[in-house]
């Protein structure tokens, strides 16, 4: 992968893992990372339509995958505004998901404040978008992921992560989040 020698399987630190034989570069494994966004707006929270498979049908948070070079609290904002038309900015971590499977997936949850903008759907990636209240939900097929989301950001009896904006340490190109 580095040097463009062949792999082989080797034991690293206990874990067969693909290696080079010929430079030190290891696969560690797959790995995704999802981002989610709780927007409530006047005590209604924004759910989309799944316009495409998984989920196609059922109603989640708004939500994606983040990009190499995209820092995590741009890739949910964008997200949000591409899926949606809605802008809205990070304010915590709330919740995360560890799926560990084939392509091991994290998801952060993220509360973020309503900017501006009305639902509108992308037409692509989901066909219907809109702010919803808690006994509207009843009568939807929200995902069950998404429903633990739901009681997250209406019931959560934290304030999550927050982004360190002044860190005591400045550390460029990280993006910092802590109690």
């Amino acid at each position: 992968m580095t040097c463009g020698s062949e792999l082989e399987s080797r034991d690293v630190d206990g874990t067969i893992r693909r290696a080079c034989t010929s430079c030190s570069f290891v696969h560690w494994g797959s790995y995704s990372i999802g981002v989610g966004a709780l927007v409530i707006r006047d005590g209604k929270i924004l759910l989309v339509r799944r316009a495409q498979e998984p989920g196609k049908g059922k109603w989640t948070n708004p939500g994606g995958y983040i990009e190499q070079l995209e820092a995590i609290q741009d890739t949910v904002e964008r997200e949000v505004l591409e899926e949606c038309g809605i802008q809205a900015i990070v304010k915590n971590v709330v919740a995360l998901r560890d799926q560990p499977r084939s392509i091991h997936n994290l998801y952060v949850a993220f509360e973020m404040e309503y900017v501006s903008g009305d639902p509108v759907p992308d037409n692509v990636e989901v066909d219907a978008a809109g702010f919803f209240a808690l006994e509207e939900l009843d009568a939807m097929e929200v995902a069950g992921f998404t429903q633990w989301l739901v009681d997250v950001a209406f019931h959560g009896q934290s304030q999550g992560l927050a982004i360190d904006k002044d860190p005591v340490i400045p550390l460029g190109g990280y993006g910092l989040f802590r109690v």
